[in-house]
């Protein structure tokens, strides 16, 4: 086995994480309660931006998610199984199957707590209450949250030509905009700190307005109500493209990963 295929044990008994080359994505067969995910964080802060898989093949392994697109251009959000990116204008399109993606994870989402939530003042009293809910710091949670919302505080990006520069560089530059009222879903996942470098650890969620006129990165919300659906994965399963370094997971700049998150 090579690098691509295990890790240490310690971190497999906790989440269950498999590295899979090309070949063993393209044929891991779909399962409940579990992300899957293509390319790594590390990759793409190093300016790994052109991917080598296709949403289309993401998609047969997910049908709600987040991540990016080729070239880094905009904001993936995946609902419904359908992909959607967002510009740096905030504006919506409807992204192609043959697209590639250098960072994207998805999850065949089958929600096992649902709660109804109100007057959320902020991100951190979202964190609380799924924190609460699902306890366990090395669990994987998928999140799907439908409501209306009093603030949204969005970003994305502009994208990137070759040569390409460091995601830190692309971040300084990033497109951020408040929204005084949407309907919407917030989407995306709770990673726990032993898989930051492959994946974000803690919480990175996506927007999309129900009108599909808007969305973004999430840096900050307020809800005055909704439904959060939680499906609490055992198991995450990365793709790592032919030449990108694992690294030692966990090892990663959990500051650099904050500056460039925005949280």
């Amino acid at each position: 086995m090579t690098s691509r295929d295990v890790v240490d044990d310690r971190l497999l008994g906790a989440l269950h994480l498999r590295l899979l080359n090309r070949a063993g994505f393209d044929h891991d067969p779909r399962a409940e309660h579990t992300a899957f995910q293509a390319g790594t964080l590390d990759a793409l802060m190093a300016g790994g931006f052109d991917g080598d898989v296709t949403l289309g093949e993401v998609l047969e392994h997910g049908d709600l998610g987040l991540g990016t697109v080729e070239h880094l251009g905009g904001e993936l959000v995946v609902i419904d199984g359908t992909a959607f990116v967002v510009d740096d204008r905030g504006r919506v399109s409807e992204v192609a199957a043959t697209t590639r993606t250098p960072f994207a994870v998805v999850s065949p989402f089958a929600p096992q707590r649902v709660l109804e939530v109100a007057e959320l003042a902020g991100l951190s009293d979202l964190r609380e209450v799924i924190d609460l809910l699902v306890p366990a710091a090395d669990e994987v949670v998928a999140i799907c949250l439908d409501g209306e919302f009093s603030h949204l505080h969005l970003r994305s990006v502009t994208a990137q030509r070759p040569p390409y520069v460091s995601l830190a560089e692309v971040t300084r530059h990033q497109s951020e905009w408040t929204l005084a009222a949407a309907s919407g879903s917030v989407v995306g996942f709770r990673f726990p700190d032993q898989v930051a470098g492959i994946e974000v650890p803690g919480y990175h969620l996506h927007f999309l307005s129900h009108d599909r006129a808007t969305g973004g990165h999430v840096l900050d919300l307020s809800v005055l109500h909704g439904t959060l659906r939680l499906d609490e994965g055992a198991e995450l399963h990365a793709e790592v493209p032919a030449g990108v370094s694992l690294g030692r997971p966990g090892a990663a700049d959990r500051a650099a990963i904050r500056a460039v998150e925005g949280g």
